[in-house]
């Protein structure tokens, strides 16, 4: 497989409630509806297995850089950051790489 790959990880403030967490993974699922771009989207939250891990991922898979940014630079990715993410996150690690 060819592309191009975002992955993201979040760890949550103290205090945000499920509800929260959940309107941050409905909101991102509805996503791939609505840019075209996104090839592939992969959402979770941790299994709880390991301590010290991040509380939810994303992983989005796009034909290329282009098709990266266009999905990066969206207004309703935008929004979803700006209403239901960054209220709540605490720490953020991402990286993007060619596949």
């Amino acid at each position: 497989m060819s592309g191009f790959r975002h992955v993201v990880m979040f760890e949550w403030a103290e205090g945000t409630t499920t509800s929260q967490q959940e309107e941050v993974r409905t909101r991102l699922a509805a996503l791939p509806a609505v840019i075209p771009e996104i090839r592939d989207y992969s959402l979770g939250h941790d299994a709880g297995v390991n301590e010290g891990n991040f509380d939810f991922v994303v992983v989005g898979d796009f034909a290329d850089r282009d098709a990266y940014l266009a999905y990066r630079d969206h207004p309703a990715h935008r929004e979803v950051i700006t209403e239901v993410i960054t209220p709540i996150v605490a720490r953020r690690a991402a990286l993007q790489y060619d596949l």
